[in-house]
């Protein structure tokens, strides 16, 4: 109750109303269609109470556009599938910092994060899990009611997680006892994993999110060790399929990366000890990769600036590279990849970065919007909804100057968004 009321008080902030507009049209100088992998020149794109209705050759007859974007580049909202925007972002370098907020406080600190995503291009958002459980839900329900500005959120309610394990905050004394809020998901075997998972899912949860492996940015958590075993992920995952939702694991490990995905899991997050075996399964089952290649290169430089913890910065250096390079060989073998950046580990609106890495390891620059867009929409299981310009779509928009194909950076600057058929900005 509390978070819903705190973000009812910062709704009261925002001016003006956030409802849709009944009808918009956009005139796009040019148009990338990531689905169709290609570009369009000239096109009036009509919307109609928030979803996509035609898009067509702009004609003079037809009248002027509400909004001309003749002089833009204009793409699908972005979609990225590994944020935290609900814990809010923290400037200390405290691991335990999250206990030291009150709920309202977490919360509200959600609120100015949500506008920033937006307005940086990022219309849809899967949110990978909070410390404390279920502020996601209830950020999600504001947004989806208008009272707060902010992306279309999927979210996971919290972590399933081993007892210390890299879903939790283990950064105090072992007789100082952890709020509930914090250990929602907490589990000792199979039987535990299936009731965490039932209990998110019947609070409103999304989808479930594993911590199969340990964590870069978390005490006394290696990023290699296995902490879920494969059959306390498997029982989550067998539940979540059976009220038709999904699992997905934040897995470095080459080995918790493996047994994720035979457990079941949709998409496999971080992978950074990806291995040849591991890309293999991954293909084989159609399991997407969601690979943060940017923020390792943040870690490092503000990271060390500002004495974030030395276990914290030793794991970053040992994984960053390494990924890049399990990405590179993800991308040559023609695997499954999505656009996820871990939003909170760098500030908020800086996520367009990740286009250049993606580049720079291998994709083209349509293949990195196609992460970011179609191929985002498919692992959500919203293709022809999210991230795309078919009629019935939801009308999601961004607008950049210049040409994202020939340089893929200027899509970390937007110059536009609509949301849903509501000019943003």
């Amino acid at each position: 109750m509390i978070c819903r009321l705190a973000l009812a008080a910062a709704a009261a902030l925002l001016s003006g109303s956030l409802a849709s507009a009944q009808t918009l049209d956009v005139r796009a100088g040019r148009l990338i269609d990531p689905q169709a992998a290609r570009v369009l020149t000239d096109q009036r794109i009509y919307i109609m109470d928030g979803r996509i209705v035609s898009v067509a050759p702009w004609k003079a007859a037809d009248g002027p556009a509400a909004v001309d974007w003749s002089g833009y580049t204009v793409l699908p909202g972005l979609i990225d599938l590994h944020t935290h925007i609900a814990d809010g972002a923290t400037e200390s370098n405290d691991p335990a910092d999250p206990l030291k907020k009150t709920e309202a406080a977490t919360i509200l600190k959600a609120v100015p994060a949500a506008m920033t995503m937006l307005r940086a291009g990022f219309t849809t958002v899967r949110d990978v899990g909070v410390y404390r459980g279920l502020t996601d839900v209830a950020l999600r329900d504001v947004i989806n009611a208008g009272d707060v500005q902010g992306p279309r959120m999927f979210v996971a309610g919290g972590y399933i997680t081993t007892p210390g394990g890299g879903g939790e905050i283990d950064a105090l004394a072992h007789d100082i006892p952890i709020p509930e809020a914090f250990r929602m998901g907490e589990v000792h075997n199979a039987a535990d994993a299936r009731d965490r998972a039932r209990y998110f899912l019947d609070h409103g949860a999304d989808f479930i999110k594993l911590i199969a492996t340990g964590a870069v940015l978390a005490i006394g958590s290696e990023p290699g060790a296995l902490e879920l075993s494969p059959e306390e992920m498997k029982a989550a995952c067998d539940e979540a399929k059976l009220r038709g939702s999904y699992c997905i694991a934040h897995a470095h490990g080459a080995e918790g990366i493996k047994a994720a995905i035979r457990a079941g899991a949709r998409t496999i997050e971080h992978a950074s000890y990806l291995d040849a075996e591991g890309i293999a399964l991954a293909k084989k089952y159609g399991v997407w990769l969601d690979m943060d290649i940017y923020n390792g290169d943040w870690i490092e430089e503000v990271g060390t600036k500002q004495g974030w913890p030395a276990e914290y910065l030793r794991k970053n250096r040992e994984t960053t590279n390494v990924q890049r390079r399990g990405f590179a060989a993800a991308v040559k073998a023609g695997a499954k990849l999505t656009f996820g950046t871990d939003a909170a580990v760098y500030p908020y609106g800086l996520g367009g970065r990740q286009f250049a890495y993606m580049v720079r390891y291998g994709m083209t620059p349509m293949q990195a919007i196609q992460a970011a867009t179609t191929e985002a929409a498919r692992a959500l299981d919203k293709e022809g909804q999210l991230g795309s310009l078919v009629p019935g779509a939801y009308g999601d928009l961004i607008a950049v100057r210049g040409d994202p194909l020939t340089d893929i950076r200027l899509l970390e600057k937007v110059d536009g968004v609509v949301k849903a058929g509501k000019l943003i900005h």
